[in-house]
């Protein structure tokens, strides 16, 4: 089983992203309903897919640590040991004491000590997607560093895997390297850091192999 914390998006527009990922179906058809006569077998495919998934959105805004931690003990015990818990994101996570903007570095750093523990708990890897400053828009490499994470002192400390990813083509319309990302391994406590670069496919939301194929999807 799989638990998605999905602060920033609902139930049903990720519903429908992963759909559409699934059945490589354009997210805009997808959206408005016109599908093509290829994209309608393709539906219909990737909503069983998702159907024989065991994936659970949590879609309930600015969960706090604990009430986090408390979800997916109570899914561990009605579902089985989970595979994957995706926190969406950080930032948008509450703190079980009232802190001003001027303590949020650590009202940060309780959350991601909390998502630490319940990864250890759980014996169970956590996902924390997290939002970068805005200095990284104002240096001519934008490449995300791991000083651009926001309040960023505890998440680098507690991570054990701190990825970004880069896409050249957004910020230059004469990229190079256009439907190219790259996945950027600033830290990995157990193993080598470094750059992957996948196809980046922007109309389905997804991303895979650039030898292409489709074998290697994500």
């Amino acid at each position: 089983p799989v638990a998605v914390f999905s602060m920033e998006m609902g139930a049903s527009q990720l519903a429908v992203r992963i759909v559409g990922s699934i059945g490589r179906i354009d997210q805009t058809h997808l959206r408005t309903g016109k599908l093509t006569d290829e994209e309608w077998p393709r539906l219909t495919e990737a909503i069983e897919k998702l159907r024989n998934i065991s994936l659970h959105i949590d879609e309930t805004p600015g969960l706090t640590t604990s009430e986090l931690r408390a979800n997916s003990r109570r899914l561990a015990r009605q579902c089985g040991q989970l595979g994957l818990i995706v926190v969406d994101y950080l930032q948008l996570m509450s703190v079980s004491t009232a802190m001003n903007d001027e303590n949020r570095a650590t009202a940060v750093g309780e959350i991601s000590r909390g998502l630490k523990m319940l990864a250890k708990e759980l014996k169970c890897p956590v996902i924390a997607l997290s939002q970068l400053s805005r200095g990284v828009e104002s240096r001519t490499d934008k490449r995300p560093m791991m000083s651009d994470l926001r309040e960023s002192g505890a998440i680098e400390q507690d991570a054990d895997v701190i990825m970004f990813i880069y896409r050249d083509d957004y910020y230059n319309k004469d990229s190079k390297e256009p439907g190219v990302a790259e996945v950027i391994i600033s830290k990995q406590r157990n193993g080598p850091t470094g750059t992957v670069k996948l196809a980046f496919l922007k109309p389905i939301t997804k991303f895979e192999s650039l030898a292409g194929g489709g074998g290697h999807d994500f």
